[in-house]
């Protein structure tokens, strides 16, 4: 059984201490966050931010946030060593273009929707536009100006402009 990155009856040092070559103390505070079985996590995130700056940031974190507090240092150095200028604002950036491209073409689609309803019902095949003048003389129905119907209008409105 583990408990804080080491097995219980021994004293195997963490990731942290096993790199920086010490011994692992009880009240380690690298112990829960870098395991001894996963010391590449450790070495990537001295490699950029430093033992030391590591350190100090955890102990000035309250307990119940050292651990997202560890993740993000992870993660800003996996993309620090990626892209050593901008880091993980590089990927930020590059994922919002790709969002921006997806929604102009998405845009892009709704407007071609929108072109084709208005073409299938500016155009009607014969068969229904006979239909709908024999119902049109039958009954006295407000006629529209617009080639949709109001449902349909709504639902074009609705497309384009969310």
């Amino acid at each position: 059984m583990k408990e804080s990155g080491r097995k219980q009856g021994t004293l195997s040092p963490c990731a942290a201490c096993k790199l920086l070559r010490r011994r692992c103390a009880r009240d380690c505070v690298f112990a829960p966050y870098f395991p001894a079985d996963q010391p590449q996590k450790f070495a990537i995130v001295h490699k950029v931010f430093g033992a030391s700056n590591v350190n100090k940031m955890l102990q000035e974190l309250p307990e119940h946030q050292r651990s997202d507090a560890v993740s993000s240092m992870v993660y800003e150095a996996n993309a620090r060593v990626r892209d050593p200028v901008y880091g993980c604002v590089g990927a930020i950036s590059s994922l919002q273009q790709q969002v921006d491209v997806l929604q102009n073409q998405l845009a892009l689609a709704q407007a071609e929707v929108v072109h084709m309803r208005l073409q299938t019902h500016q155009f009607p095949s014969t068969s229904s536009s006979a239909m709908a003048a024999t119902n049109n003389n039958s009954s006295h129905s407000r006629r529209s100006y617009y080639p949709l119907n109001e449902v349909e209008q709504a639902d074009v409105e609705d497309s384009l402009w969310s």
